[in-house]
């Protein structure tokens, strides 16, 4: 399985394909970031929600590197269809790393990080932490959203596409404080206004399950739909 997660991953880098979610990534953290300082809590967690459409377009194009008849004979080569998703989203996790490495130096380099105003304001320290829990908690629905519109589920160039772009807008959308359905999506602008303003542990807690129970689903979902579309 290693083998074919360190395949996967030089695929991804040796077609050039890295580049154009990583250039994405930096157009997006330099407009953010480039507008004017923020707290360090609000500047990461419109940072992870942002970042949020560039790791689902990355996942999608790393697991389409791969030809369609040579991701059958990596499941025969790892023993299982099974194993051989697990493959696809570890090197899509790994593939994340570096753009949320980039994404926590970014406002540092960029000088978009205004310290402590108030008494309430959280401290650099604190904010930095929320910080990594916030990317660290998206990831994992950006990559499954990636993972739904591969070309492995959805067979077409156009479906993927339509799929990828569906999947970020209704996360958006069913997001908003206005809707009647939030749990449906995983909890992206939920982070977002927890890191601005702040809040319990009991709530951190809660959009912490929030986000692993909605993944859990998706993925269980996306492994189903593979066993049946291979």
């Amino acid at each position: 399985m290693t083998a074919l997660v360190l395949m996967r991953l030089r695929g991804y880098a040796v077609t050039g394909r890295v580049l154009a979610p990583l250039l994405a990534g930096l157009v997006v953290l330099g407009t953010l970031y480039g507008g004017g300082q923020a707290q360090v809590g609000e500047a990461y967690g419109v940072s992870a929600a942002v970042l949020l459409p560039v790791l689902a377009w990355q996942t999608k194009m790393l697991l389409d590197v791969e030809p369609d008849t040579q991701r059958r004979l990596a499941a025969i080569g790892v023993g299982s269809p099974v194993r051989e998703c697990c493959c696809g989203l570890l090197a899509a996790g790994a593939a994340a790393v570096p753009v949320v490495l980039l994404a926590m130096m970014a406002p540092w380099i960029l000088n978009g990080i205004a310290g402590p105003q108030y008494p309430s304001d959280l401290s650099l320290g604190a904010g930095m932490a929320l910080g990594v829990w916030a990317h660290a908690l998206l990831v994992p629905p950006a990559i499954v959203i990636g993972a739904w519109s591969s070309r492995a589920v959805t067979r077409t160039a156009g479906t993927g596409v339509t799929v990828l772009v569906a999947g970020t807008v209704g996360v958006v959308i069913l997001g908003l404080q206005s809707s009647p359905v939030p749990w449906l999506a995983p909890p992206v602008l939920a982070v977002a206004r927890f890191c601005e303003r702040g809040g319990s542990w009991q709530a951190l807690a809660m959009l912490t399950v929030w986000a692993v129970f909605w993944t859990a689903g998706a993925v269980v979902g996306y492994g189903a739909l593979r066993r049946v579309r291979r």
